[in-house]
């Protein structure tokens, strides 16, 4: 006996219980996950880092929950932009008394500390300690304010310094004034281009933290030491080239996602309370205020269309490729350009949570949280740089007490300093992970963490909800029919009921009761039935209007009704039908019933073609009859479709796949709406969410939102792992490749300090611009 389920009849009640619901659920479905990433966790000690700072700062990614009991004070500390920094405040502030807990923004550059002090000055202090400058964010700094422009540093220095040590190499070279002349000039060229280094390197030092600047400063110190003053400049010369080009590649990488903010302009022209227009800033413009937009103009802030009607392009927040018609009561995004008609909408949010905003918030925060490579690349290198500088000790000591020279053994183990730091391997996954969550970003994939998009090659099944992921989810009544003859408010009260859920399928009965000017009646007690439908009092009486399996459930199913309902679901059609309660004894009876119809989305079955295209096996988890799941199943060619799902089925569906999955290697991901499939977007691996219809909820809860609800970009994202991984792998051959063959080379006595400064920062410099090749590569 055909029964129809949750897919349409687990309506969903106009309070906040479901996304607090889901928020839990999902939550908790990825402990799994998110376990491996704790907020807190040490940043690699031994990365590289950039010494230029990055442009204006986009918007503050929003800091963890402060601890019970503490205050939060923000700073912006502009010399902090990499691990390095990371690891020398958590160290100098993490055992401060009245400090509780530190949450780091390296993406902006900003420190927030979680405390219980009377004043913060000490931190100030401390940090100072560091060599660097905590600027306090208070509330008179909005958290989107650019930094303060920093004046560019001359090249001139470094010019002069690059001459000065070819000078020493040519008067070694020539005998030019020795032994003077080029010690003179070699460590001229090193006070020149160095001192910075020097001092990062000594409060490293101090603070037992053996970084680039570390181990570049004993390096250049030992070949001065032993007389190789020309080498010794030649190699802080390269080095502080090197890291100038570094630290321009890394903010091109940093303001991969700040460029979507410049999308949104900075005023709005805002209607006064006696009519007249004026340009305001966007971010003092209240929700419900009336915005006028001309045509050739951006979206400003968020808000809906109150009069007019034009087209848009929205690609900054969906990437689509064509302009979306819109007209009274359309939602409109920040960032979008209007192409024609004069606009006039309401405002729905503030700029600082605009849906832009909030792509940008959460692309940041993705950024914080590392992906599996990167943790085992942070992991490796807190032993690889260690035992490398062990082995430079060895070969300056143990050969030479076993009849070898000192100085060539020493000069051997000063190049092994240099190729010690593992820079190169280091900076590669994160360069890589941000890249490719900004290329996504731009076609309308928001990424929730490095995490999904490295999980998103593995996946083997892409398991897909019906009502609004591959349908449009605005189903129309086609049918209605009186089961009884004494009910003629049968549409009324169903109505009234449908009216009080959300779930499309109901809407459709409650639209199609107010476009013939049927009148909503009073409801008491209403109270949802999940799975099965709803419940509530008209007029006195108990009535329930939900699926097919409501009205079994409920024993008010007679042959008769059985044979007529499945002949109405054979055409591919949902029903819902009214029934009353079993009350003071009366037995239920089925009073009514509506048929609704869907219609599938035109990319749905493209997106299933690219899927199987990629090796990814589909199937439907419907709560619909299993008519209605098998006709729409069929076309849009989905391998596997099951019918009257509840969501705990659903749920247990994906576990039981996730299982067959994972003993080949592989993972599931979960389509739907964010809040009716929690269950299971909990239990997949990668949860997907349609992102237009419910935008806010999409992009605080999901994996992975499709801004545009095309199912065409689960293939993208798919295809976008695929390269991330690719790349992640040829970065690390390149790192160690390259470490691997100077070692030798040293070892070896072939390799030279100079070669290794190039060796370290040229692996650099080609491991970024291989993982830039992401955000170039994928744009819409």
């Amino acid at each position: 006996m055909a029964r129809h389920t949750a897919d349409h009849v687990m309506p969903h009640t106009h309070s906040h219980d479901h996304d607090l619901e889901h928020d839990h659920a999902h939550d908790h479905g990825h402990a799994h996950v998110h376990a491996a990433e704790p907020a807190a966790e040490p940043a690699a000690e031994h990365a590289c880092c950039g010494a230029a700072c990055g442009a204006a700062a986009a918007p503050l990614r929003q800091p963890m929950a402060a601890p019970a009991g503490t205050r939060s004070a923000a700073y912006r500390i502009e010399a902090m932009d990499c691990p390095t920094e990371e690891t020398l405040i958590r160290n100098k502030l993490g055992g401060m008394a009245g400090v509780a807990a530190l949450d780091f923004n390296l993406m902006q550059r900003v420190l927030t500390v979680h405390h219980t002090l009377d004043s913060t000055d000490v931190v100030v202090k401390a940090i100072a300690t560091l060599g660097m400058h905590a600027q306090p964010l208070n509330a008179d700094t909005p958290a989107d304010a650019p930094a303060a422009a920093e004046a560019p540093k001359p090249w001139w220095p470094l010019a002069l310094a690059g001459v000065t040590a070819l000078g020493a190499e040519a008067a070694h070279w020539f005998e030019w004034g020795l032994p003077y002349a080029p010690a003179v000039l070699a460590l001229a060229a090193v006070l020149v281009s160095g001192l910075g280094v020097y001092r990062k390197g000594w409060i490293a030092i101090r603070h037992g933290n053996l970084n680039i600047n570390a181990l570049m400063s004993i390096a250049v110190t030992g070949a001065m030491l032993i007389g190789q003053w020309p080498e010794a400049a030649m190699v802080m010369v390269l080095f502080a080239l090197a890291e100038r080009i570094e630290a321009a590649s890394l903010d091109r990488a940093r303001n991969a996602v700040r460029g979507l903010m410049a999308m949104a302009p900075e005023q709005a022209t805002v209607q006064q309370p006696d009519g007249t227009w004026l340009a305001v800033t966007a971010r003092d413009v209240p929700v419900g205020a009336v915005v006028r937009l001309r045509p050739g103009e951006r979206v400003a802030i968020d808000g809906r269309v109150l009069r007019g009607q034009s087209a848009l392009d929205q690609a900054p927040i969906t990437g689509e490729s064509v302009p979306v018609d819109k007209t009274v009561g359309d939602p409109l995004y920040a960032g979008s350009i209007n192409q024609s008609g004069e606009l006039e909408y309401t405002v729905t949010a503030p700029a600082s949570d605009s849906t832009l905003a909030r792509i940008i918030h959460a692309v940041e925060a993705a950024q914080g949280s590392r992906a599996p490579t990167q943790r085992f690349v942070d992991q490796f290198a807190r032993v690889y740089t260690p035992v490398v500088f062990a082995l430079a000790v060895a070969v300056a000591v143990v050969p030479p007490l076993l009849g070898g020279a000192w100085l060539d053994w020493i000069y051997k183990a000063l190049v092994l300093l240099v190729i010690a730091c593992p820079c190169a391997l280091v900076i590669s996954t994160p360069v890589t992970i941000v890249s490719g969550l900004a290329a996504a970003a731009r076609r309308g994939i928001l990424i929730k963490g490095g995490v999904y998009l490295e999980q998103g090659r593995h996946l083997a099944w892409l398991a897909l909800d019906k009502t609004g992921t591959l349908t449009h989810g605005k189903p129309v009544q086609t049918d209605f029919a009186l089961l009884v003859d004494d009910l003629p408010q049968a549409r009324a009260i169903a109505a009234s009921l449908a009216a009080r859920s959300d779930h499309p399928v109901s809407r459709a009965v409650a639209v199609a009761a107010e476009a013939e000017g049927i009148a909503p009646l009073a409801v008491d007690d209403f109270a949802a039935l999940p799975g099965q439908g709803v419940r509530g009092g008209v007029a006195g009486v108990t009535y329930c209007l939900g699926n097919h399996r409501l009205i079994h459930d409920l024993g008010a199913c007679s042959p008769a009704l059985e044979a007529r309902l499945e002949a109405i679901e054979r055409q591919g059609k949902t029903l819902v039908l009214l029934a009353s309660a079993e009350v003071d004894g009366a037995n239920p009876r089925a009073l009514a019933l509506f048929a609704v119809a869907d219609t599938v989305r035109d990319t749905s079955r493209q997106a299933i073609e690219a899927l199987h295209a990629l090796g990814v096996k589909t199937l439907m988890l419907s709560g619909d009859n299993p008519h209605t799941v098998q006709a729409i199943g069929a076309a849009v060619g989905i391998d596997e479709v099951r019918g009257n799902q509840l969501p705990q089925d659903k749920a247990d569906a994906i576990a039981a796949l996730a299982g067959q999955a994972h003993t080949h290697g592989g993972g599931v991901g979960m389509v739907g709406d964010g809040i009716n499939d929690a269950p299971a977007l909990a239990r997949a691996d990668i949860g997907f969410a349609m992102g237009a219809a419910g935008t806010d909820t999409a992009i605080e809860t999901a994996d992975v939102a499709l801004m545009d609800d095309d199912l065409r970009k689960i293939p993208v994202f798919v295809q976008l792992s695929r390269r991330t991984a690719a790349i992640l792998k040829q970065n690390i051959a390149l790192a160690l490749g390259i470490k691997a063959v100077f070692l030798v080379l040293t070892v070896m006595g072939m390799g030279t300090m100079w070669m290794a400064v190039f060796a370290d920062m040229g692996a650099s410099l080609l491991v970024v611009f291989n993982g830039l090749r992401l955000a170039r590569g994928v744009r819409s």
